[in-house]
């Protein structure tokens, strides 16, 4: 919860939800226990807000944001989920991909980089929808029955929020629809011939909005007695890393930021004109702010794994009990020694979008010990962003003089410093953390009918920053970086689809 006027953090509460591996390269969440999980966080929010004498009639308007191509599929008179949510890094889509693949003359991967600003790839939300109609009877039955629904986790979230089965609004915003596949972002409307290309029927599909403005009201939630929050208005809805762009206020042409989460997403604004890249960058629509106003667009550079290198290190290997632990290991040691870690656990994305990529580390010695092991895992973070940084510097002519990050990773210090050494820039760093949900709170707030937060430029609010200047020289940079891009050669190509394990469960 933030203020309006200043913008400070309130108050907040978080809860960390499962992932769950039900095969090797699958990824999955329970719908369920994210919706259970938001109850929760407003439940305990508005306690602790009683608790600083804050009254909670003063909260006004929700926004709502999300990990952008993560795939749901409900029913509309149960309210029910039919699946698991498939979550944007799985790839179980890969022979999906292979057999669409087949049908597009040559096989080009960017045959609708012109509609939807994405090549095709396991990334997004119609590969995802297309593996679950071919595989989950019970998902076939209910659009037979008329009776599914399809949404990012913003739509799940908004309809269950709204009344659900009982008259639950099912909308999406153009910032998630640009993530699908299936969504023109020049005439921002779902389109029928990439519909009827995956065979999406498109009466399950979300009616699409801007990023802010009134969806519908909060009612009172099933699971507890109270409902703090009922009657008031969801009225901000963006994909996090469009909610990033927003909070660390990038409104101006060629204003960029990277969010360092699961994966590392670098966004920057180019306006109101879509930019196409030659280098591996995807386009995508930055925000919409109203009904009427006009569509922004941004070049994305996406890294599948930057924090959940951190967290595989923790729960995979075991070398460390906490992410905390990580960042110490590696202080210990100041280098990886020489050791390279390509951390391709989901292939590559940009600037590669090399699905049969797969994780390496390489230029390991006797000397080396799991210190190295982790500094090199940060590092890696970096180098994947140093890679972006290149492409898009490269596609939109004029370098960025310094890097605005946020998200979880960056109390990192030490990551936070090596990215200044590996870019040679500044790297700065906002004193509140919370980008994401502040950018989802000013679409909510400056949302028509809402009213209370201004995003007119002069009067947003400079926020303290924290900065980190480069410290080694470039050459010995450029020498690190060279390396890494050899130890990324080495990763591509190690999986085929003829692989016996292919899919199969071990």
């Amino acid at each position: 919860v933030f203020n309006a006027e200043t913008a400070e953090l309130l108050s907040h509460h978080q809860v960390e939800i499962k992932q769950k591996f039900p095969r090797e390269g699958w990824v999955e969440q329970d719908p369920m226990e994210i919706l259970n999980s938001v109850y929760e966080c407003v439940e305990r929010t508005c306690e602790k807000m009683n608790e600083l004498n804050i009254d909670i009639a003063n909260i006004r308007a929700i926004g709502v944001t999300n990990q952008r191509e993560t795939t749901v599929v409900w029913d509309k008179t149960t309210g029910e989920p039919l699946y698991n949510a498939i979550v944007w890094l799985d790839l179980r889509t890969q022979s999906t991909v292979e057999r669409l693949l087949k049908r597009i003359p040559g096989r080009n991967k960017t045959f609708s980089k012109f509609k939807t600003g994405l090549p095709l790839s396991t990334y997004f939300s119609a590969v995802k929808l297309r593996w679950l109609l071919d595989n989950v009877e019970e998902i076939r039955k209910a659009v037979e029955d008329g009776r599914a629904m399809f949404g990012t986790i913003d739509s799940w979230l908004i309809w269950s929020l709204t009344g659900g089965k009982n008259g639950g609004i099912h909308c999406t915003d153009v910032t998630n629809a640009s993530r699908t596949m299936l969504f023109n972002i020049h005439s921002l409307e779902w389109d029928p011939d990439l519909c009827k290309f995956f065979d999406i029927p498109m009466e399950i599909l979300p009616n699409v909005r801007s990023s802010s403005e009134i969806y519908g009201l909060m009612v009172c939630f099933p699971v507890c007695e109270s409902g703090a929050l009922t009657g008031v208005p969801i009225s901000g809805c963006l994909g996090d890393q469009h909610a990033a762009l927003v909070g660390q206020m990038c409104f101006q042409d060629g204003q960029a930021k990277n969010t360092y989460g699961t994966g590392c997403f670098l966004l920057c604004n180019t306006g109101q004109k879509s930019v196409f890249s030659e280098h591996g960058l995807i386009t995508t629509i930055a925000y919409k702010m109203g009904k009427d106003k006009p569509a922004f667009y941004a070049l994305e550079g996406s890294v599948a794994i930057a924090g959940a290198v951190v967290r595989w290190l923790r729960d995979n290997l075991g070398i460390a009990k906490t992410s905390q632990e990580v960042e110490k290991l590696a202080a210990e040691v100041g280098t990886s020694y020489g050791c390279y870690f390509v951390p391709a656990f989901s292939g590559l994305y940009a600037p590669y979008w090399e699905p049969s990529a797969r994780g390496i580390i390489c230029g390991l010695t006797q000397f080396t010990n799991k210190n190295h092991i982790a500094f090199a895992a940060l590092e890696a973070v970096c180098f994947q962003t140093r890679e972006i940084l290149d492409a898009m510097n490269k596609d939109c002519g004029i370098p960025l003089s310094q890097l605005q990050v946020d998200g979880g990773m960056t109390n990192n210090k030490i990551l936070m410093q090596l990215q200044s050494d590996i870019l040679c820039i500044p790297v700065v760093k906002p004193s509140m953390p919370e980008t994401t949900a502040l950018g989802a709170a000013m679409a909510a707030g400056a949302a028509e009918g809402v009213g209370v937060w201004s995003l007119n430029p002069g009067d947003l609010t400079a926020v303290t920053c924290e900065r980190f200047e480069p410290q080694i020289n470039p050459e010995e940079s450029e020498y690190r970086y060279a390396r890494w891009k050899k130890a990324v050669m080495k990763s591509m190509e190690w999986e085929t689809s003829d692989s016996p394990s292919n899919g199969k469960p071990k």
